[in-house]
């Protein structure tokens, strides 16, 4: 049985600047988890992260080390600046790592005059880890932060007021 996440969110901007928000790593870097993502933007493309020199020094005062990349997977469709769809694996942490890879679409949609809506699909079927962490908490400070809804937030108030959340 397929399980999907589905996250949406309204953002006034126009689906070019979001789309290089989202695909850009000097822009992708500036909000959610700020670990800068890197986009071949093509079918066949790669995709991966590297972790912040704050998640560096969380590991190692907890005791752990982070591989690098963080998360990896590949580009399967690339149609600027309406959608991406891309297989995503979060290698940081093991169980994740173990459940291998998911697919996750970006949708970028006019919705009125200024106005997109920015829909996030993740397909975590076989995946109940990465189920639960792209979830997020009820506290984004805690382990596995606020998941896309928190990610889509933070972009919006980006876009929109020029602040990510924690310092608008």
């Amino acid at each position: 049985m397929t399980e999907t996440k589905v996250f949406r969110i309204w953002i006034k901007s126009t689906p070019e600047k979001i789309w290089q928000a989202i695909t850009d790593p000097e822009w992708n870097a500036k909000y959610g988890y700020a670990a800068p993502q890197y986009f071949e933007l093509k079918k066949g493309g790669k995709y991966h992260s590297t972790a912040t020199q704050g998640m560096k020094d969380y590991a190692s005062a907890n005791g752990f080390e982070l591989p690098d990349p963080i998360l990896d997977g590949e580009v399967l469709e690339a149609e600027a600046p309406r959608r991406l769809v891309q297989s995503w694996r979060m290698l940081m942490d093991p169980n994740t790592a173990a459940e291998g890879f998911t697919t996750l679409t970006y949708e970028i949609e006019d919705s009125a005059p200024g106005v997109c809506r920015v829909t996030i699909t993740h397909d975590v079927t076989n995946a109940p880890a990465v189920a639960t962490m792209v979830s997020g908490t009820t506290d984004a400070s805690a382990e596995g932060g606020g998941g896309w809804a928190w990610v889509l937030s933070d972009l919006k108030s980006l876009l929109e007021t020029g602040k990510i959340l924690a310092d608008a």
